[in-house]
């Protein structure tokens, strides 16, 4: 029997359907390039820990309570199954978890056909200090990723992860933090999942258009995600509270401007590899170009760079002149995130007229263009002439 949607937006590329899950599924039709899950973790026992020294009652609500290993096994076999018959033949699905839940989920994905094909080890940056009845602090969350079946050709977006990494092949254990208050002002979850976790995942195994499930929606974090990178979503819940919490978010970036906000920080990564972004003057910049070397004053001045985070993952070099002409190089192999400090006189040696200091910083790479998608309007920055450390994203063009 069909089901109307709780909620769809102006161009049905976001709708939330309100009800259990499998229920939901059995009476809608479409077909899904990708899923992503983040199911009860059963880890809600009542007990009081100590976390940042403060008493907390470990209790989430009786959906998360602890079960037994038949009864999490007997949950989750039925979802994912429901899940499988939506989930189109090349396309994939992501599922959370930790020690609680995530074996349970193993189990019934291989029961039900799929194939594993990684287990990303999500690394909080920030996570909270709790005592814990003699353990380790929980510092990481496990997102298993599957295929329908075992020879399906599925999407992996390599080459985007691969620049994103600096060249890279992308491993399978992700540094980020928790969800921030910036992504929280429109209200809360228990569970709330970054958006900088959600883009990647999307980034590595869609493409624009493509449709995504997900079967416990919360504050659809998944949604709000895959809108803001082109794709289409379709997300249940059984919360009243939680659908309407995620419809103030949704509304919130139909504000083109918020949605370039959130975009540029979901692209955010302390980890990513960045680029020194400076200007040259015409002439400078093609002898720059000549001898593979860019340079800039030090010293607390006009045009001089500013060391800070972000410095020590530096693989590129772009020069521009006056937001006109830009062009990517690599760092030289063996040179990246570091820098030798000349004297005026070293830089005339090698045909450059320097002016404005005794040293100057020195970064050589090598002086073969890149071919980059993304070409930022640097003349709208502030300072455009200050040498800038940005991420790598902000100019490969990652949608």
């Amino acid at each position: 029997m069909p089901i109307s949607p709780y909620y769809t937006d102006e161009g049905q590329n976001f709708i939330l359907y309100k009800g259990n899950n499998n229920d939901v599924l059995a009476n809608i039709n479409q077909q899904f390039d990708m899923i992503f899950a983040d199911p009860p973790y059963f880890l809600s026992n009542g007990q009081t820990l100590i976390q940042e020294g403060r008493q907390k009652v470990c209790d989430k609500g009786e959906w998360d309570r602890v079960r037994p290993t038949e009864e999490k096994n007997a949950f989750n076999r039925e979802w994912l199954a429901a899940c499988r018959e939506h989930l189109k033949d090349r396309g994939t699905i992501w599922v959370s978890g930790t020690y609680h839940n995530i074996f349970s989920v193993a189990t019934c994905l291989e029961e039900l056909g799929f194939q594993i094909l990684n287990i990303i080890t999500w690394h909080k940056s920030d996570p909270h200090s709790t005592e814990y009845g003699g353990r380790f602090n929980f510092a990481s969350e496990y997102i298993i990723w599957a295929q329908k079946y075992e020879r399906a050709s599925h999407c992996f977006n390599y080459s985007i992860l691969k620049a994103m990494n600096g060249g890279r092949h992308m491993p399978d254990v992700w540094k980020m933090p928790s969800a921030g208050m910036w992504e929280k002002h429109c209200g809360k979850h228990p569970t709330q999942k970054p958006l900088r976790l959600l883009y990647r995942i999307i980034l590595s195994c869609t493409r624009e258009g493509d449709m995504i499930l997900d079967p416990f929606a919360g504050s659809c974090t998944t949604g709000i995600a895959a809108n803001l990178l082109g794709r289409k979503f379709v997300g249940i819940d059984m919360s009243e509270e939680y659908l309407q919490l995620s419809i103030r978010r949704k509304e919130e970036i139909n504000d083109s401007k918020i949605a370039e906000k959130y975009l540029c920080k979901m692209r955010e990564n302390p980890e990513e590899v960045t680029v020194l972004v400076n200007h040259a003057r015409k002439e400078t910049r093609e002898l720059m170009i000549q001898n593979g070397l860019c340079y800039m004053r030090a010293g607390e001045s006009d045009g001089s760079l500013q060391i800070k985070s972000g410095f020590e993952r530096m693989r590129y070099v772009l020069l521009h002149t006056n937001g006109e002409d830009m062009q990517l190089f690599h760092i030289k192999k063996g040179k990246e995130g570091s820098f030798s400090i000349w004297t005026k006189e070293t830089l005339e040696k090698h045909g450059f007229h320097p002016e404005h200091a005794a040293y100057y910083i020195v970064i050589p790479f090598d002086n073969k263009p890149i071919e980059f998608k993304k070409r930022p309007n640097l003349k709208q920055q502030l300072n455009t002439y200050i040498a800038k450390i940005r991420p790598l994203s902000d100019f490969i063009g990652i949608k």
